[in-house]
């Protein structure tokens, strides 16, 4: 039995090594953490206390509920006709956003779950097609996406957005992956013994063993799609009020005198880094909202494609 008193076998632990660890730590998440800080003050301070520099350290000093009610009359005023777009802009978002996620989940569920589990012609090519879609970047498909849309008459409207989004080949990877490491291949044999079909596999066995990979197409799509800007750009430019906030926030930025003083002088509001902190940080909110919601189905989905040694 050890004589060392408690206090004295805690002590220990601390040593130097474990010491300097932690202050490496420590230093590297105030780097990450007092510019969030600082933007998020921003949002809440005054054009005339950032330009003296009197609102103290990361302009804590100077926030005010008054500014950030100011701040928003300025950007819900943009816009012909009293304003107003920007609360547009963040509906055309979410129609997006969540049809688009909705359609993934449709499209990646049935698609993941027949590369894995069904043995058919062509079925490599067609998972070698996916990944391949997965890594080209969008900037490649805009201009042939372009193109098809203004071949039906549909430039400028939403719905042409939220289909095309709909695409979502790393879902369907996810999908793939989820199937092939948690649904054992004898599960699917004795369902086709038991008289199943493979409609009826899919949806009797797959589904209520995939709450997890849902959650992680869902979060990661409603991700892709709200921040989605190269398509947003070039098929809805044509029309003010059906722009995405991705492109509503690049026309704030361009209506400000910060950035472009000309057409600055002939708007009735004005926008400078108070403002602009505001409206970005109202753009960040549904994606929280989204992460809080699906956290716990994201913790336990990190585990997705891993196998046991």
């Amino acid at each position: 039995m050890s004589n060392s008193a408690p206090g004295v076998v805690g002590a220990k632990h601390w040593t130097v090594g474990r010491i300097a660890r932690i202050t490496v730590m420590v230093i590297i998440a105030a780097a990450f953490i007092l510019p969030i800080i600082g933007f998020i003050a921003m949002a809440f301070r005054s054009q005339e206390g950032v330009l003296a520099g009197t609102d103290g350290f990361l302009g804590l000093g100077g926030m005010s509920w008054d500014n950030v009610v100011f701040s928003w009359s300025q950007i819900n005023g943009f816009g012909p006709g009293g304003g107003g777009l920007f609360t547009r802009w963040v509906g055309n978002s979410l129609v997006v956003a969540v049809i688009g996620g909705i359609l993934a989940l449709v499209a990646a569920l049935p698609a993941g779950y027949a590369l894995s589990r069904l043995r058919f012609r062509g079925r490599k090519v067609l998972l070698f097609a996916t990944l391949l879609a997965m890594v080209m970047p969008n900037t490649v498909l805009v201009i042939p996406l372009f193109l098809e849309v203004n071949a039906i008459g549909a430039v400028g409207q939403l719905w042409p957005v939220a289909v095309i989004m709909g695409f979502f080949p790393f879902g369907t990877y996810l999908v793939y992956i989820h199937f092939m490491t948690t649904m054992p291949q004898e599960l699917v044999e004795a369902a086709r013994i038991d008289g199943l079909s493979e409609i009826a596999t899919f949806f009797y066995v797959a589904l209520p063993i995939s709450k997890q990979v849902i959650a992680l197409v869902a979060f990661f799509s409603f991700v892709a799609n709200w921040t989605n800007f190269f398509l947003p750009l070039a098929l809805l430019t044509s029309n003010q009020e059906n722009k995405t906030i991705s492109i509503g926030i690049q026309e704030l930025i361009g209506a400000s005198p910060l950035f472009n003083a000309t057409v600055a002088a002939g708007l009735d509001v004005k926008l400078y880094m108070p403002q602009l902190a505001l409206a970005t940080f109202l753009s960040m909110i549904p994606l929280l909202i989204v992460f809080l919601t699906a956290q716990r189905f994201l913790i336990r989905g990190q585990t997705v494609g891993a196998v046991k040694g």
